[in-house]
């Protein structure tokens, strides 16, 4: 140790800096290979690259407006963080959105708003807003479902997210009454925290597969005979972030585990097929989603992002023609989500949420078919005004994810595909995860679900109604182009959404299925 203090003294300090300095420019010129920057200007070309790392960071904090970021900019998260940490969440001096834009909302108040009378449930819990319909009624499931909150968690599975993130998200949703749907990663023992849990699977059938990667019937029966937790299965074709598009898990992520939940060999690399093994068709989908509703009683669902529209078509006329069908039908949009994808499809493939879904619909109630399913909106609607025009274009429910994510902590770093989330939330480092305290975020995610619900709500009786579901599409306008600058969702998308039956909130709070009691 003496030896190397008198090493360190025989230079000044500066003079170690210039030693440094020379041998990163000899290895810049002389050896390495990949940068042409870095070679013609050595040590200057480190600095070029550093800052194009920070680049993301400093435009989101210093250079971006308050309105100008995607996928979700600073107001709209600021009023997530402020919403999840019951903080003021308003705003003052008017608004600083351009309201004369293309496709800007504008919810159509009532002259005279609703009054909540004395006694009414929510004058007794502003924030209780349940779906008015029953999911597996019309199907007359073993097990029907009605979800007790109209804004839940989206597809996320364990694995994308880590373990600290999914806890404190079950834990939430026990907080405030919604449900988790556990992603294609399978049900995990962070599922498993008391909130009410909607089955996911894809193409991969993690935690429902045999070995040699098919999906197994017997796996879910005792999956769900072991786990009451579990109130509805849904089957994904496809997503919004890569719809048509497979993934591989590579074999370094395969943790024990990991490995036990999806039902994997340890680092082992593991495909997730573009298309199914257990279908191939609609028959043989429709085939399938009544064979898991008779096995297991639940209510069954599929996820779907939208494009071409001719086998949606082919199954609403099998539907008009045997009674049979889906419970409930997800429609996610090409806006993307937390799952990882290529430009190529993140930007390009399937369409946004508003196209797609108001296309999907249309379909179904043009046979009349609109009752018999609960219709769940998927793609940034995690927001009151627009959770209220999806709900005037024929919703029962949205699911939100990096809405989620963000209440508890989120910073919107888009680093999730690297395994490197600053916040622990979207990564397998437990160091990184060690920084999310799971009691504190679950109250804030569950608190962000109040505050949306209570917020919807008001603006719901501001437009004279007691509950969303009696939005029409006339009471919603959008502004279109500089010809019609402003028209409703009737006009714009060429359909009216259907009355709901629907009798009162009242009605809903006595139901005996009410958050799969």
């Amino acid at each position: 140790m003496a030896y190397l203090f008198l090493l360190l003294t025989l230079f000044p300090w500066w003079g170690w800096i210039l030693i440094v300095l020379t041998l990163v420019a000899i290895w810049d010129i002389f050896i390495q290979k990949k940068h042409t920057i870095k070679h013609n200007y050595p040590i200057v070309g480190h600095l070029r690259y550093w800052l194009e790392s920070i680049g993301p960071e400093m435009r989101q904090y210093f250079v971006a407006n308050n309105r100008e970021e995607l996928p979700f900019n600073r107001i709209e998260r600021g009023w997530i963080y402020a919403s999840a940490k019951k903080e003021n969440n308003y705003e003052g001096f008017g608004t600083d959105r351009d309201i004369y834009a293309h496709q800007h909302v504008f919810i159509k108040n009532s002259m005279m708003a609703f009054k909540v009378p004395d006694g009414h449930p929510n004058d007794l819990d502003p924030t209780f807003m349940p779906c008015a319909k029953i999911m597996g009624a019309y199907n007359k499931r073993k097990k029907p479902f009605r979800p007790a909150s109209i804004i839940n968690i989206s597809a996320m599975s364990f694995g994308s997210l880590s373990a600290a993130a999914v806890e404190a998200m079950n834990m939430g949703v026990k907080k405030c009454g919604a449900y988790h749907n556990t992603g294609e990663g399978g049900l995990s023992p962070y599922h498993q925290q008391g909130g009410n849990v909607i089955f996911h699977f894809g193409t991969g059938y993690f935690g429902v597969r045999t070995p040699d990667g098919n999906f197994s019937i017997e796996k879910l029966k005792k999956l769900v005979a072991d786990n009451p937790s579990i109130k509805a299965i849904e089957i994904k074709l496809s997503q919004g972030a890569k719809p048509g598009k497979g993934g591989v898990l590579p074999g370094a992520k395969i943790t024990p585990e990991l490995a036990a939940i999806r039902g994997v060999e340890v680092g082992k690399d593991v495909l997730s097929p573009a298309t199914h093994k257990a279908f191939s068709s609609v028959p043989e989908l429709m085939n399938l989603i009544e064979q898991i509703a008779e096995e297991t009683g639940l209510p069954v669902g599929i996820k779907g992002a939208i494009g071409k529209l001719d086998q949606w078509e082919e199954l609403a006329n099998m539907m008009l023609k045997t009674g049979k069908g889906p419970d409930f039908i997800t429609v996610d949009g090409g806006e993307g989500g937390t799952g990882a994808a290529p430009p190529s499809f993140a930007d390009h493939v399937s369409l946004p949420w508003v196209y797609g879904f108001s296309s999907l619909f249309q379909i179904f109630l043009e046979r009349k078919l609109t009752e018999r399913i609960i219709f769940i909106g998927s793609g940034k609607l995690g927001f009151p005004a627009r959770a209220a025009m999806a709900f005037a274009m024929g919703v029962d429910c949205i699911n939100v994810a990096r809405e989620a994510m963000m209440s508890i902590g989120c910073i919107q770093a888009q680093v999730c595909h690297t395994n490197r989330c600053p916040t622990g939330i979207a990564t397998q480092s437990k160091w990184l995860q060690n920084g999310i305290d799971i009691p504190l975020k679950s109250d804030r995610l569950a608190q962000y679900f109040k505050t949306f619900r209570k917020e919807f709500l008001e603006i719901t009786h501001a437009a004279g109604y007691e509950h969303p579901c009696q939005f029409t599409m006339d009471d919603i306008q959008v502004n279109l182009d500089d010809n019609e600058l402003n028209k409703s969702l009737a006009y714009t998308y060429g359909y009216n959404k259907p009355k709901v039956n629907f009798n009162g909130v009242q009605e809903l709070k006595d139901c005996s299925y009410l958050g799969g009691k």
